[in-house]
């Protein structure tokens, strides 16, 4: 190992720092950066075509399995990058443990339960339950 190596030769393959946490949270939030680009020019043209139209016809185009499709990826994707955002927050500025650790926990299950409401939302506007 060279001077001023934190790592050891496997980790730095694996992308391991000192920390042995890599790059995972780097690269996922790097993902669902890119996949809320077209996930939310998909989400804003939706939008913007329900604009002015009656109850039951946005009901009807809000069903239809491609728009639904388009929807539950954009808020899975839209409220994964949140919570990754908001866990690099908590870890650089939080420095008790224990409140850490439960910030991080409710950041997961806010993320969670708003994921699983919206998805709850558009399957039952797309099965019509």
């Amino acid at each position: 190992m060279g001077i001023g190596r934190m790592s050891a030769p496997l980790a730095r393959v694996r992308g391991l720092g000192a920390a042995k946490a890599g790059t995972d949270a780097f690269w996922r939030q790097r993902l669902t950066a890119v996949a809320n680009i077209p996930l939310t020019i998909g989400f804003v043209l939706i939008l913007v075509s329900l604009l002015g139209r009656s109850y039951p016809a946005v009901k009807q185009i809000l069903g239809s399995p491609l728009v639904a499709i388009v929807m539950l990826g954009f808020f899975v994707s839209i409220t994964w990058h949140m919570r990754l955002g908001m866990q690099v927050i908590i870890e650089d500025y939080i420095h008790n443990e224990r409140i850490k650790i439960a910030l991080i926990m409710a950041n997961t299950f806010f993320a969670f339960a708003v994921a699983l409401a919206c998805a709850f939302a558009i399957l039952k506007l797309s099965f019509g339950v």
